[in-house]
């Protein structure tokens, strides 16, 4: 058999594995949340509330979709026509056109032109969030935090594509092989290893004060049978004055993790609700579910990749050789575009029925649905959530439960639908 078969036979074992594992378990069925309870909840929230959430989002869906819009034209730009090549070319000449340094380098200067072309977009959000009093941040720190971010970004970028390129360079034939194995191990190390390494970047996590709350968080957990290192409160209100909790990590990098804010704004029932809600997704294993997903479905993409990068047109546009060379990175990033554009409602989808459950658990857990629904309001209040947002844009993009449903599904279960 030749090497394309072999990575054909591949990737429908690959496809079948996902759609076995994701039947089995992901939770297709959602708790009930009636239409007339939504709208039950809607009347109850104050309408000058609910109109200044929906103005603050039609305010901000121009930058959104404008930067999501932009993103995907220069992506497309750069992997159909010749630029992204010479790109590429460009960022290794300080190397002698060596492969490894126009695979860095020329990555990084392909990237980074989507995120400089994007940045008027950040920056024109990043003036309503701080208009409507849910950024904290000044523009120097503002400015920090992206270049964090740039920073983390490129590197696990340059990790990435070097890695990704050597096995090319030395495996032409066979690199969608080895190339999917080194993904899949990616995603399953970026699990372990993001929220010891990269979250404190961001935020600085101190250990919560002992405590009626702090015993009542860890009892939680014990009583849920999820084992926690520690509950840690996240100096969030440093950027912002929206309110969250989760848990993150996995094994014996778990810990509860509560916004500073959520302290001073919500009362101790509604963070243990909260809680609660994060330590199902911890007893339902959805860290655990959506890595091997992503590493099954990265593995399958490296594939796909292989098999779509044969094809002549398409390499012809972006004048390289082969999709496995450094100088096809803009093509490479063009695909996935795409791919990801195509893939979001159904992340979308599949992330809402996750929260759902998550939802369920915490009112299994807790048997306090006046204290959920009274957290979703809070939420809802000081986060500035849409209660309701537009059908289309809820289907397509949102990964929770709308504020009104969840709310609604509390009251379904304070009634005893199950």
């Amino acid at each position: 058999m030749t090497p394309r078969a072999w990575a054909t036979g591949t990737l429908v074992v690959l496809l079948v594995l996902l759609a076995v594992f994701a039947a089995v378990t992901i939770p297709w069925h959602r708790p009930p949340a009636p239409r007339a309870d939504q709208l039950a909840a809607l009347g109850r929230l104050p309408a000058e509330q609910v109109a200044r959430a929906r103005q603050f989002h039609a305010e901000l869906r121009p930058g959104s979709y404008g930067a999501m819009a932009v993103g995907l034209l220069v992506a497309l730009v750069l992997g159909l026509t010749p630029l992204g090549a010479w790109l590429v070319t460009q960022g290794g000449r300080p190397f002698g056109g060596n492969w490894a340094g126009q695979a860095v380098l020329g990555g990084l200067l392909v990237t980074l032109a989507g995120e400089v072309v994007t940045l008027p977009f950040a920056a024109w959000q990043h003036t309503i969030v701080v208009r409507y009093g849910i950024s904290t941040q000044s523009w120097g720190a503002w400015t920090i935090d992206l270049l964090k971010g740039w920073a983390v970004g490129a590197v696990i970028g340059a990790v990435a594509l070097l890695g990704f390129y050597t096995i090319t360079h030395f495996a032409p034939r066979w690199w969608w092989a080895f190339g999917a194995a080194g993904a899949a191990g990616l995603v399953v190390l970026l699990s372990f290893v993001l929220p010891v390494l990269v979250e404190p970047v961001f935020n600085k996590f101190t250990p919560m004060a002992d405590g009626p709350l702090r015993t009542e968080l860890l009892q939680l957990a014990e009583r849920d049978g999820v084992p926690v290192r520690d509950v840690l409160v996240a100096d969030a209100s440093r950027r912002t004055t929206a309110v969250n909790a989760y848990v993150s990590g996995l094994g014996p990098t778990r810990r509860i993790v509560v916004y500073d804010t959520m302290l001073t704004e919500a009362t101790p029932d509604e963070v243990v609700s909260v809680a609660a809600h994060e330590l199902g997704h911890a007893k339902d294993n959805d860290v655990l579910t959506g890595t091997i997903l992503g590493a099954l479905g990265t593995a399958a993409a490296v594939i796909a990749l292989y098999l779509l990068g044969s094809w002549a047109g398409l390499l012809r546009l972006a004048r390289v050789d082969s999709i496995g060379e450094p100088r096809a990175i803009g093509l490479l990033l063009a695909i996935v575009s795409l791919a990801g554009l195509a893939a979001g409602p159904v992340q979308a989808f599949v992330s809402r029925g996750i929260e759902a459950r998550a939802d369920r658990h915490a009112l299994d857990l807790t048997g306090d649905p006046a204290a959920f629904e009274a957290m979703q309001r809070r939420l809802g209040t000081v986060n500035l959530s849409d209660p309701d947002p537009p059908a289309w844009e809820h289907l397509l993009f949102a990964s929770h439960p709308s504020t009104v449903e969840r709310m609604a599904a509390a009251r379904a279960y304070a009634r005893g639908d199950r």
